[in-house]
């Protein structure tokens, strides 16, 4: 348990949404925790689940698959950032279905290089309602500590 009294600083929340797909995205969640690694008072929510098992079926009726699915949205509900990243190469259909859900929360910072798939659609909607998007992941990290 952590017990936070007042005046004491409340926790900044940053999920990590994005590309996933064991065997084509690269394991960028540890790059970003690690580049965030001083930033005091910070708590990262990272969906990359240590014991995935690619046999669960993707229905409701799955008990640990929808546990996951409603782990992350509860995730990104309660964070103050949602950091959104699109590899290269990977198609990544949750993070677009999530860019579509929380595109109106103003809490997204969202990368989206060269190479993936639905880049223009990305743009089109980081467009559309504010989003700051990069297109290199070095840049959105920067950006993100810029914010926090």
């Amino acid at each position: 348990m952590t017990e936070i009294k007042a005046p004491d600083k409340l926790p900044k929340t940053v999920f990590l949404a994005g590309s996933i797909e064991i065997g084509e995205a690269e394991n960028w969640q540890e790059r970003v925790a690690r580049e965030l690694s001083d930033i005091p008072n910070l708590t990262i929510l990272n969906p990359r689940r240590d014991e995935w098992d690619g046999s669960w079926v993707q229905s409701i009726t799955d008990r640990q698959f929808r546990e996951q699915v409603e782990w992350e949205i509860s995730a990104q509900e309660m964070a103050n950032v949602i950091f959104m990243y699109f590899a290269p190469d990977t198609k990544a259909p949750i993070t677009l279905l999530e860019l579509g859900l929380f595109a109106r929360s103003g809490k997204l910072i969202v990368c989206c290089p060269d190479g993936f798939w639905r880049k223009g659609n990305v743009e089109v909607v980081c467009h559309r309602f504010s989003i700051p998007l990069s297109g290199g992941l070095e840049d959105a990290i920067e950006r993100l500590k810029n914010l926090l």
